[in-house]
């Protein structure tokens, strides 16, 4: 497999100016020439391996710091934000956003960093929840040191076995001395869970289905044995708000929940064995759709990495109160809106339903090939009678050829429907659903026409 080129002109341009020499000093030391040292700090050449061992040996270079990118999100972390409306006219691609990423590292980051205090458009500025998920995303949804660790615990709770409610009560009670307790709801009223450390008791409430009382159980192992290694992750993440890094931990802990209930190798093996087939899954791990909605979003281990899903959660209104994109490209879910013609909506008036739908979306990267999205309805605690969301997942149509829901759905984009990032940011004409009028577009009149919706727009 050929190694990714390396294109580190910026920083190797700084590293030389730091050090007080010219091109032909620094190439010198470096055993180069200075046309092809001249070539490297304009991108024209990468960095090779016996130019980067010299780096290293003449310098004291790390070559860690090549990788700064990766606190923005590199390329796809750049393009989400030029993809909000504020830049919408500008008509920034893929291939700009590179060439300013590789050209200056710095002042992209410089970007990233004012546009992540400032918060996106339509979003309170610092707001706590869009810090956690930008932290969420850098990680891409994959936290290999807690996955290793759930997973070799799972292992040593002999977790494959079938009632893994009676595992995970067995750690706590040997493990902790704790027993667990289903208390009538009105006498935990508002709480799925309590920890009653004076009666060494988990209490959880009787109306808790199974699948979310043993994800509760497997919430609480995690809080008492990976405390430390969740506490450190969250260091790492500097948040300057408290409230940011207590939801981060939080979504660190049902991560590693989750990574017990579904051991990364055997959860992999299953989803490959029957094409990610939804239902199959939940009942083979004992898990909720949103359970396993979550899980589809993290697998990208090193050497044994699952499809790219991106999952989203919608209420009725259409507003999203979960968006995990992980490692998947999708940039229309992170808009604050969604489009009616997406079936997540229809999903809500037919409850438990699986509503798999092919969509091209209203911008340029994600509208190329389309994606396949498989929506349905979850109870919002897990537990009957509560509020009600739908939970999306979604993959590239490329991608999904093989999937056990893509049978008998074409994949053709002339079969495609079109959707957009809610009305006011889409700009697709014609549409007889669109509420709003999009941003940044000069509403059209014409006395002598009536079209399909009341807000006709220039074309740009």
């Amino acid at each position: 497999m050929t190694e990714e080129s390396l294109f580190a002109g910026p920083a190797i341009r700084r590293l030389r100016k730091r050090e007080g020499l010219t091109q032909a000093a620094a190439a010198k030391r470096l055993d180069i020439s200075p046309s092809y040292l001249n070539l490297i700090e304009r991108n024209q050449r990468p960095v090779s391996a016996r130019v980067m061992m010299q780096l290293v040996s003449q310098f004291d270079f790390d070559p860690r710091s090549l990788r700064g990118d990766e606190a923005i999100g590199g390329v796809e972390g750049l393009i989400r934000r030029f993809a909000d409306e504020r830049f919408a006219d500008l008509g920034i691609d893929r291939d700009e956003v590179q060439e300013f990423l590789a050209a200056s590292p710095q002042l992209a980051s410089a970007f990233a960093r004012l546009y992540d205090k400032a918060g996106p458009a339509g979003l309170e500025a610092d707001d706590p929840l869009s810090a956690s998920r930008r932290e969420i995303e850098r990680w891409r949804n994959h936290f290999a040191d807690l996955d290793n660790a759930a997973e070799e615990l799972a292992d040593e709770m002999r977790l494959s076995r079938g009632d893994i409610g009676i595992a995970l009560t067995e750690r706590l009670r040997e493990r902790h001395q704790l027993s667990v307790r289903i208390l009538p709801r009105d006498i935990l009223p508002g709480s799925l869970r309590r920890l009653d450390l004076h009666a060494r008791q988990i209490q959880l409430s009787e109306m808790l289905s199974m699948p979310s009382r043993n994800f509760q159980l497997a919430l609480q192992i995690a809080q008492l044995e990976f405390a430390d290694v969740i506490e450190a992750v969250a260091r790492g993440a500097r948040f300057d708000d408290e409230a940011a890094r207590a939801l981060f931990e939080r979504h660190l802990t049902g991560y590693v929940a989750a990574a017990l209930i579904m051991p990364y190798g055997r959860f992999l093996r299953a989803c490959e064995a029957t094409g990610y087939d939804l239902p199959v899954l939940e009942r083979r791990f004992a898990v909720s759709f949103e359970q396993l909605a979550h899980r589809l979003t993290t697998l990208q281990r090193v050497g044994q990495r699952g499809l790219p899903f991106f999952m989203i959660r919608l209420d009725r209104a259409g507003q999203f109160s979960k968006t995990i994109t992980g490692a998947s490209t999708a940039r229309f879910v992170d808009s604050a809106s969604s489009c009616p013609l997406w079936h997540a909506h229809r999903a809500f008036d037919r409850a438990g339903e699986l509503q798999v739908q092919f969509v091209t979306p209203d911008n340029a990267a994600d509208r190329e090939g389309g994606w396949l999205t498989m929506a349905r309805t979850v109870e919002g605690s897990g537990a009957p009678g509560e509020a009600q969301f739908v939970v999306a997942l979604g993959i590239e149509a490329v991608l999904a050829t093989d999937l056990a829901h893509a049978r008998g759905v074409s994949l053709r984009t002339d079969d495609a429907q079109p959707i957009g990032p809610g009305c006011a940011r889409c700009h697709r004409e014609g549409c007889s659903q669109r509420s709003l009028p999009p941003l940044g577009r000069k509403l059209a009149f014409d006395r002598t026409r009536r079209g399909v919706t009341p807000f006709e727009f220039e074309v740009a």
